[in-house]
């Protein structure tokens, strides 16, 4: 009885532990992102737009409906002469009339429509891409929150060691009680950084919660993936010619005007007349004939164009071609532009990397190193120390805002392009 009950607490606390590190399981940027396209609820009531957008298409594409009119005539109202026979001379006449639309009017409020959806769909994609580009900026941010805190970390780490040497050198009386003090004094400025650096990574945490719209509790919540940068870098051009492929809201532009082109064509359609044909049945309608008991009759109805009442409609929407083509030429300005500022500003943070990596960390290393070792035995004084020590932390954290810096530009140069075109 006790070992079954060992082995079940036993299993519980393996199944607790398990569900904990499920829960605790960092995401990488491929399941922020799929988390993000399933749950954000901005992305998910404008992709309704699309949606709408088609229901339109239905709408367009319907034809007129008949009319059914039924008329009766004939009734007597008054005694004529003695006689009144009110409904002796009755008769009823049902019609049918139709609306012929002429010059292809519901085939191109059907075209007008569907590129209405795809403007639509390029619409959606854009708000897409400036969500994704902020959900990336997020992402990075809390990244390189933990990297600063990891520093942080780090820092305080080495730092405690440097005083616990320090204690044991000032019980030898190797150095001076006013030396500790402001050794240890000096440890205030690294619990500051930890600090920070915690509230900076619970911010960016709850800035990505907020994206995702989840409501994880922040401390169950984490993030992975690579903070470095790559060195390689394609040409600008390269860049430009794939943004003016990709960039949604340039593709929305164009389809602005080739739907502007067809709503002027469909203007001029609905300049047209369009005749209404008309039938009727009629029972005891003859007079001139009196064996005409049951008759049929047909009519044409054609509006007479004297007065032209939609060229209006035609004007504005010639106007309106010209208007988006500049609208476009304007989109394709602004791709060139964001691409060339996004590559500009990711080129300049590859230079300012490059000697971080190649040099200046491995050097502040050194230096603090050989400074402190030196200090432990006499060759150089705590102020040099602490001079030195305050360079390390400024090199080292510097480079990592060099490398948040340089993947945020990243992220800037996607949204630039229109897609992920550096991971």
């Amino acid at each position: 009885m006790f070992k079954f009950h060992y082995f079940s607490l036993t299993a519980w606390l393996l199944l607790a532990a398990a569900l904990s590190a499920s829960a605790q399981q960092a995401l990488t940027w491929e399941q922020v992102r799929m988390r993000f396209e399933q749950n954000n609820p901005k992305l998910l009531a404008d992709k309704l737009n699309i949606e709408e957008s088609k229901a339109q298409e239905i709408t367009a594409f319907l034809r007129p409906n008949p009319t059914f009119t039924l008329s009766a005539d004939g009734t007597q109202i008054a005694p004529e002469k003695g006689v009144w026979r009110p409904f002796a001379g009755t008769f009823e006449s049902p019609s049918v009339s139709y609306l012929h639309e002429r010059r292809h009017k519901r085939e191109l409020r059907l075209e007008s429509a569907k590129k209405g959806t795809l403007i639509a769909e390029s619409s959606h994609a854009d708000l897409e891409r400036t969500l994704l580009f902020n959900l990336r900026s997020a992402f990075v941010s809390t990244l390189q929150a933990k990297a600063v805190l990891q520093l942080a970390k780090d820092n305080l780490v080495y730092y405690d060691h440097v005083l616990e040497i320090s204690r044991t050198r000032f019980d030898a009386g190797d150095i001076a009680q006013i030396d500790l003090d402001r050794l240890e004094l000096q440890r205030v400025q690294y619990e500051s950084d930890l600090q920070a650096a915690e509230e900076n990574l619970e911010t960016a945490k709850i800035q990505l919660l907020t994206l995702l719209n989840e409501r994880t509790p922040i401390d169950q919540f984490d993030v992975t993936g690579p903070f470095d940068f790559s060195d390689q870098l394609m040409p600008r051009d390269e860049f430009r010619k794939l943004a003016l492929d990709t960039r949604p809201d340039l593709k929305a532009a164009v389809e602005a005007v080739d739907k502007a082109q067809t709503d002027h064509k469909l203007a001029i359609a609905n300049g047209s007349t369009d005749p209404t044909f008309s039938a009727w049945y009629t029972h005891n309608s003859s007079t001139n004939n009196p064996f005409a008991i049951n008759t049929v009759g047909v009519n044409i109805s054609i509006p007479l164009r004297i007065f032209d009442r939609n060229q209006g409609e035609k004007l504005r929407t010639q106007l309106d071609i010209t208007r988006n083509e500049r609208l476009r030429d304007a989109a394709e300005a602004m791709v060139l532009s964001d691409v060339d500022s996004s590559y500009a500003t990711l080129e300049s943070d590859l230079i300012l990397l490059r000697p971080y990596k190649a040099k200046y960390l491995q050097q502040s290393v050194r230096v603090r190193d050989t400074i402190f070792f030196s200090y432990q035995h006499g060759g150089a004084s705590l102020l040099d120390f602490l001079n030195v020590q305050a360079e390390y932390r400024t090199v080292q954290l510097a480079y990592v805002n060099l490398v948040g810096s340089y993947l945020s530009a990243a992220s800037q140069l996607n949204l630039a392009v229109g897609r992920e075109v550096i991971p």
